[in-house]
């Protein structure tokens, strides 16, 4: 039996493209998201170490640095994440669901997270040259902005694992079926259950 398909996933062929929402089975906004999440998390550990180490270690003023580089990647992909968000709510939930309930609820904590994000920013970039580790008030703003993208990405999690939000098949997908044969994208031959 075959361990391994790829071909299928690699593919975009067969595949609709449905604009800001990326392709089918192909998303645009999740995959967005990954870094924001990871590098907000990361700019608070390296502004929390750097403080705590201080204006005698060289270190801190590394971490002060790498921190600052590490948000400005962030904001820049957050921003992306954002508007592609954004239009998969617009375009893919009903008013009156709970499902839109939790995209504003979800939508809400992450265009707060990017706003904070750009202020956090724009600090940074005024104080870059100034301080020789992050100053307390960024590392505050920076544990804020990274327990609330958590917060914000729970919520994004729901929906796609507990509400299955634009989520393209199921179980019952040839896929899940003993089979030696790969299923593509728009497959006209797919097998039957």
């Amino acid at each position: 039996m075959r361990r391994f398909s790829v071909r299928p996933t690699l593919t975009l062929k067969g595949r609709k493209f449905k604009g800001l929402s990326g392709w089918s089975g192909k998303p645009l906004h999740p995959p967005l998201t990954d870094f924001p999440i990871a590098a907000y998390a990361l700019a608070a550990v390296f502004d929390v170490i750097s403080a705590v180490g201080g204006k005698d270690h060289n270190w801190a003023r590394e971490l002060w640095h790498a921190g600052t580089y590490v948000f400005i990647g962030g904001v820049a992909v957050s921003l992306f994440a954002a508007l592609t968000g954004l239009w998969d709510a617009w375009t893919s939930s009903e008013a009156g669901t709970q499902a839109r309930r939790t995209i504003n609820t979800h939508a809400t904590i992450m265009v707060t997270v990017t706003v904070l994000a750009l202020a956090d920013l724009a600090w940074r970039l005024n104080d870059y040259h100034a301080n020789v580790v992050t100053p307390i008030g960024i590392v505050a703003l920076s544990v804020v902005i990274a327990l609330l993208v958590s917060l914000g990405a729970t919520f994004g999690g729901s929906l796609v694992y507990e509400y299955g939000f634009n989520v393209e098949t199921a179980r019952d997908d040839p896929v899940w079926h003993k089979s030696e044969t790969d299923v593509f994208p728009g497959d006209k031959n797919k097998e039957s259950p």
